[in-house]
Parts: structure tokens; sequence; C-alpha cells
């Protein structure tokens, strides 16, 4: 499984994470201390604690470099 650090300290950041990441067939996890919601889910997102950096976990049949392309506008470090 691969791992990818995001920023989500925006309303329109979120939106628009979630409209990218819901065109992506896949499962996807977003990871916040010992929190765990569907990356899809933008009620799941907005219920974490966004000040501070998400670890979102791509699946094990992801296309990893393809995932990172497209939210290349939230990956940060």
């Amino acid at each position: 499984m691969t791992t990818v650090t995001i920023k989500l300290d925006t309303i329109d950041k979120v939106r628009n994470f979630v409209n990218t990441i819901s065109h992506i067939d896949g499962d996807f996890d977003l990871v916040s201390g010992r929190y765990r919601v569907d990356a899809k889910s933008i009620m799941g997102i907005f219920s974490l604690d966004l000040s501070k950096p998400l670890e979102l976990e791509l699946g094990d049949k992801a296309d990893a470099g393809d995932i990172k392309t497209a939210l290349k506008d939230f990956i940060i470090g």
C-alpha cells in the first residue's frame, strides 16, 4: 500500500479533492491520528482535524503514479 501526505486546509480544497478522487477507481482512506475515513466522503473528511496534514492511503490495485499526478495540487512533502 502506498501512502502520500496531503493538506486540505480550506473548504475549496476539500471540495476539489473529493471531486477529483471520486473520478478515480479504487478505495482510498484518509488517516488523521487514530481516525480513518473514506477519502471520497466529504462528510468524513470534515470530521477530521484539517489543520494538520493527512495521510492518504492508496489501495493495492491503484496506479500510484497516475493518482499522484491527478492529486498533485494536494500532495505535500
